[in-house]
């Protein structure tokens, strides 16, 4: 039974109990303590353009109607009829003037507001009640840059406080150019038997395992001829809250490994302009060999302009969801090649998401063993420490071969496992000006 969350993790050391990718009483905890009042990333408002358009999703294993009412707003709602519960949508994404429960014809409006329901005369002559406290209970909703957040927690602190400094780095992927991005459409969905942090974890901060899993079968792809090289010197790991991002500054090596010439083309041609537009450091952030987490479980790879997130369907088993993001002014052409590049990469048949899957799926499994999973895991991978640079914020080490924004990951779900209100959680003050696209 879990007591301490941080009893778990030994940031000293650099050691993680293996028992919280396993236990359910501590999965039941990251639903409530995590899941249940974290941000959590639920749509792009491409995907919303029009009144009526919506889509459903999930924060944690409650499930979610995200939708654009006549107001112009994006809503999230619960997607369970508070009559008697039932599902009330059961359409993965489409156009609608309201949501009707199949149990007893409850009807909801794009806000969520309960419209009305049969014999409602019946319910006016019931004493106290009234139409306006049984609407699908809402979430708080905002965006950065066109990725859309919702939490239900009334003391979250805002968005923008909780991204805090990771949005001066979001900028190299969501602000490169004018014009904003979208998803292309279309999403990849795959299930996987492994625990939600395992993969979570990998894209904060783990480049090490790409120089021997990815290798095998691959060599055209991630050997000599794609160009991912790994200078301890010359890259980073950058941690904000939780949120960790890895990364080289060689601008086209994520992109490299996709093997498109026309690609790598269309990205060099855009340097001198995103320079501009972000200085010469995030502009070759743009492409790199990186990855990074929005905690808990957003995660991308710029240059594959893969964007995905991670839910939990109990601790053994995580469901994958997978979109494109591309700058909207990126010519047709050049979006297409994206979306057919990201398929034989980061899909569920892609070269390089298939070895990933196989190793996560099996660093879950092996922990039904009672011994297995007493043994602590090591993630004391340390060969720089804590660098002062005032020019980049946040926590910052050189080198991205190393274990330290895994380990800021799991300090951020230790506090947040431990503390009961958002109150008793670190959170660090912004210190960049960010500037958002108008």
């Amino acid at each position: 039974m879990l007591t301490r969350a941080s009893d778990y993790i030994d940031l000293k050391n650099g050691t993680v109990d293996r028992r919280i990718f396993w236990e359910q009483s501590i999965y039941e905890r990251e639903l409530e303590r995590i899941f249940a009042r974290c941000w959590l990333f639920v749509a792009h408002e491409s995907q919303l353009p029009n009144t009526g358009d919506f889509i459903t999703a999930s924060m944690g294993e409650d499930g979610v109607i995200v939708a654009r009412a006549a107001d112009g707003k994006i809503h999230v709602s619960l997607n369970s009829c508070p009559h008697r519960g039932n599902r009330v949508c059961f359409s993965d994404s489409g156009n609608t003037r309201a949501f009707v429960c199949n149990y007893h014809g409850w009807g909801f409006g794009l806000d969520g507001g309960l419209k009305g329901m049969p014999e409602e005369r019946l319910y006016r002559a019931t004493p106290g009640f009234q139409k306006k406290d049984w609407g699908l209970r809402q979430a708080r909703v905002e965006s950065y840059l066109g990725l859309v957040f919702a939490t239900f927690s009334e003391e979250a602190p805002t968005l923008a406080e909780y991204l805090g400094d990771f949005r001066w780095y979001l900028d190299a992927v969501l602000n490169p150019e004018e014009g904003g991005t979208e998803f292309l459409p279309g999403v990849t969905r795959s299930v996987m038997t492994c625990n939600w942090k395992i993969p979570a974890d990998n894209f904060s901060g783990d480049i090490y395992h790409a120089l021997w899993t990815h290798l095998g079968g691959a060599e055209p792809t991630l050997g000599k001829k794609g160009g991912v090289k790994i200078d301890n010197e010359n890259s980073w790991q950058v941690s904000v809250n939780g949120h960790g991002w890895e990364f080289g500054t060689n601008m086209i090596g994520n992109a490299a490994t996709m093997g498109d010439r026309e690609i790598l083309r269309y990205m060099k041609s855009r340097s001198d302009s995103i320079a501009a537009r972000l200085g010469a450091f995030r502009r070759d952030m743009w492409g790199s060999v990186a990855s990074a987490t929005v905690f808990p479980n957003f995660a991308f790879l710029p240059g594959y302009f893969s964007f995905r997130i991670f839910n939990p369907v109990g601790p053994h088993k995580t469901d994958l969801y997978a979109w494109t993001l591309v700058p909207k002014n990126m010519p047709a052409e050049i979006k297409e090649r994206f979306r057919l590049g990201t398929m034989r990469t980061f899909s569920p048949g892609g070269i390089l998401e298939m070895d990933d899957g196989e190793n996560w799926e099996h660093c879950t499994a092996t922990n039904a063993g009672y011994v297995t999973r007493h043994q602590r895991l090591c993630y004391s991978l340390a060969p720089s420490g804590e660098e002062h640079t005032p020019d980049l914020p946040g926590i910052v080490h050189r080198g991205q071969l190393s274990d330290a924004n895994q380990r800021q990951f799991y300090k951020r779900w230790a506090e947040l496992m431990d503390a009961p209100t958002w109150a008793e959680i670190p959170m660090a003050a912004p210190t960049k000006q960010i500037s958002e696209v108008a």
